[in-house]
C-alpha cells in the first residue's frame, strides 16, 4: 500500500542552542526523516562551519533555517505546540510519549502551522517556555543514564514523525484534532487572550491580594487544552472587554458617590 510522503506545516524549533555542531547534527537527523523546517531561537553561533560539517549534506535544511530573536517570533503563527522535556517538571501540561506526540503534531499540522520545541543543551526548556505549549513530550530513557543530547532527541522525535508520515496508526485521545468551522487560534492570539485575562482579573480585583500566578497557570492549562478557534477567542475577549468597561463605570460611579470631604470645621 502506498502512503503519502507530503509533509504538513510542521517545524522543529531549537531554543538557544549553544553549540553550532548540534545545530548541524539536528539538521541531519531531520533531513534523514524527511523534515525540512528548522527554526533557531537566539542561537549562540549560526551560520557556522561546524554546523555545516555536522549536517553531513543536509545543507538545504541549514540554508532554509529561520533565525528568530525570541520564542514568540518562532511560534506566533502556530496553532499547536509541544515542548520536548528531558525530565518531568512541575508544570501542569498534558504529557505525551514520542509516538503520541508525533501523531498529535502530524494531525494538527495538516490544519495549520505546528511546532515541536527543543531546549538548551544543558538546561532544556524553562518552565515559562513550556507554559507556551499545548503539551510536553517526555522520552522514556533509562533513568540511570537518562541524558540525551540535543541531536539524539531530535532524531528520536523525527523518527516517530517519519513513522506517522508512512502510515503508522493514529493515536487516540489528544492526537485527534477536532473538526472546525473556524481556523484554530494561533499562539500569538492565545497569548493575547492570556494577557487580556490577566489584565481583566486585576481590573475587577478578582485576586483580592492573592498571588495571581496560580490562577493564570490554571487558565492557561484550561484554554490550551480546549484549543479554541479564532472566533471563540474573539468572543472571550469581547466578554473580557465588557467586564473591564463595567469595572471602569463602577469605579467612576463610586468616585462620584463618595466626594472628597473638605477640611474639618474648626468648631468640631
Amino acid at each position: 500500500m502506498m502512503h503519502s510522503t507530503a509533509t504538513p506545516d510542521l517545524r522543529l524549533v531549537l531554543v538557544e542552542p549553544s553549540h553550532p555542531g548540534n545545530i548541524g547534527a539536528a539538521a541531519r537527523a531531520m533531513r534523514t526523516m524527511g523534515l525540512r523546517q528548522l527554526v533557531l531561537v537566539n542561537p549562540h553561533a549560526f551560520p557556522h562551519a561546524e554546523a555545516s560539517a555536522m549536517a553531513a549534506g543536509a545543507d538545504d535544511v541549514l540554508a532554509a533555517a529561520r533565525v528568530c530573536a525570541r520564542l514568540d517570533e518562532a511560534i506566533g503563527d502556530c496553532r499547536f505546540v509541544l515542548g520536548c522535556s528531558a525530565r518531568r517538571r512541575h508544570v501542569p501540561l498534558t504529557e505525551h510519549s514520542p509516538r503520541e506526540a508525533a501523531s498529535a503534531l502530524w494531525t494538527h499540522a495538516t490544519h495549520g502551522p505546528a511546532a515541536l520545541l527543543f531546549g538548551r543543551e544543558r538546561t532544556g526548556l524553562t518552565n515559562d517556555e513550556l507554559m507556551h505549549c499545548n503539551g510536553s513530550v517526555f522520552i522514556p530513557s533509562d533513568p540511570e543514564f537518562s541524558s540525551l543530547n540535543l541531536a539524539a532527541s531530535v532524531q528520536v522525535l523525527s523518527y516517530e514523525l517519519r513513522l506517522r508520515q508512512l502510515g503508522a496508526p493514529v493515536q487516540a485521545g489528544p492526537a485527534t484534532a477536532p473538526e472546525r468551522d473556524e481556523p484554530p487560534a494561533t499562539h500569538a492570539q492565545m497569548e493575547g487572550l492570556f494577557g487580556h485575562f490577566d489584565q481583566t482579573l486585576h481590573d475587577i480585583d478578582f485576586h483580592k491580594g492573592r498571588a495571581p500566578d496560580t490562577v493564570m497557570q490554571r487558565l492557561r492549562r484550561l484554554l490550551l487544552r480546549a484549543e479554541p478557534d479564532q472566533r471563540e477567542v474573539r468572543v472571550l475577549r469581547g466578554i473580557l472587554s465588557d467586564a473591564q468597561r463595567m469595572a471602569r463605570l463602577a469605579r467612576a460611579a463610586g468616585a462620584v458617590a463618595t466626594p472628597n470631604p473638605g477640611p474639618a470645621d474648626p468648631a468640631d
